[in-house]
């Protein structure tokens, strides 16, 4: 028992000042990362863009959902954003065997929950500008084309030997055989949804696979060729959501992140690639875990966001400590196994230019290695007080160790 409490006290803190990088204004930074830099799309992708809206259209009209693409939702997470909106990253599992290649073009649709209806029929007729007057405003909407393997998803096979791994392994990874993992995020105030994921195979249908857009006859004509062509495979996702409400004087938390690992990055990543790294606020990009298991081999990563804490009268930081407690289940019960030494934060630890009325978050992290963890499930509490309001939460996380 003693070696498995020194152990866990080799915890790695990820530091505090990375709470300062991911405030609210960071957190929303995918919800406008498209409304920034909309390019403009070729002929390929603009017969990918429309294929995909009117499926969701469909959708919610009430026609049954194209499953062509076999898709699973796996995981979201809520963290507080600015504008009383909630940023929502999540994933999403792609089965591979419905795809003939990697390049994809994937359409997220976010509706209040029962919504239905679809733009007007007539609307193809109309120029760009009258178009986007005349579409529905959905509370969120974006259109992302990109290959699987890439920043915000990855294969779930391993790449061929001497393969370019690009960005893939820091914002996913492989949780389960034969299925991808995609990535992505939105920003909507709290309440009930139904949000519509729609992917589009742009390999099977040959010619939308996205060269540059060719102007007059040769557009054209690609789309005369396409007409001629096989329905590409589309697969539509419907998820209704429950989105988390954050009041600005409760004491709570974001979601439980559990990681499979954590990276500081030297640089923030530039607006115009958030929307392809959900999961990375200003420095610090987490791997997120779809199925909480972890190896012995491995570390457990814990990353959450604190809210309403409340400062100190005297310091202006607030004064808050987390315990982290591990169970053990056996079989109907559970067993205390361990736990580690608090973690304060505080005008001693914090950052001097931390403040919350800044909208600096206060930040919850731990890192502990597994080895000495038996294989098993484990529930993980985390339990916050505010010494300052005499205020404490409990929140509850289970996961798995296995050998391997």
């Amino acid at each position: 028992m003693r070696s498995v409490v020194r152990s866990i006290a080799r915890i790695l803190v990820i530091p505090v000042v990375l709470g300062l990088a991911a405030a609210p204004s960071s957190a929303q930074a995918p919800a406008a990362a498209s409304k920034q830099s909309e390019p403009k799309l070729d002929a390929a992708q603009r017969q990918d863009a429309q294929a995909l809206v009117s499926a969701v259209d469909d959708v919610m009209a009430g026609k049954p959902a194209p499953s062509a693409i076999s898709m699973k939702w796996e995981h979201q997470d809520f963290i507080k954003a600015q504008a009383d909106k909630t940023y929502v990253p999540f994933t999403v599992s792609v089965d591979s065997a419905t795809l003939k290649g990697k390049s994809i073009a994937l359409y997220l649709r976010v509706v209040p929950s029962g919504a239905t209806g679809a733009p007007a029929a007539d609307d193809a007729k109309k120029d760009d500008a009258k178009k986007d007057e005349s579409r529905p405003q959905y509370p969120f909407e974006d259109l992302y084309f990109f290959d699987i393997g890439t920043a915000g998803s990855t294969a779930a096979t391993p790449a061929p030997a001497g393969a370019a791994a690009g960005a893939a392994g820091a914002a996913g990874s492989s949780e389960s055989a034969g299925r991808a993992i995609v990535r992505r995020a939105f920003a909507v105030p709290p309440g009930n949804y139904d949000v519509y994921v729609a992917v589009k195979d742009r390999t099977a249908a040959g010619a939308s696979g996205g060269g540059q857009a060719s102007g007059g006859a040769q557009a054209a004509e690609g789309a005369a060729a396409a007409e001629q062509q096989p329905a590409a495979a589309i697969g539509v996702l419907k998820q209704p959501l429950s989105v988390k409400a954050f009041p600005p004087d409760e004491f709570t938390t974001s979601s439980i992140i559990m990681a499979n690992k954590v990276d500081v990055l030297q640089a923030p990543v530039a607006n115009e690639r958030q929307a392809d790294n959900p999961y990375t606020f200003g420095q610090m990009r987490i791997e997120p875990s779809v199925d909480h298991t972890f190896s012995k081999k491995g570390d457990l990563n814990i990353v959450f966001w604190i809210y309403g804490a409340t400062p100190d009268a005297n310091t202006k930081k607030p004064d808050v400590s987390i315990d982290f407690k591990f169970y053990q289940k056996t079989a109907d019960k559970e067993a205390y196994f361990n736990k580690t030494d608090p973690q304060l934060l505080n005008a001693q630890t914090l950052p001097p230019q931390f403040d919350l009325a800044a909208g600096h978050q206060l930040p919850g992290s731990l890192s502990v290695p597994l080895a000495s963890f038996p294989e098993g499930e484990y529930r993980l509490e985390i339990e916050v007080q505010d010494k300052v309001a005499n205020k404490k939460l409990t929140e509850n996380v289970n996961f798995t160790v296995t050998a391997q």
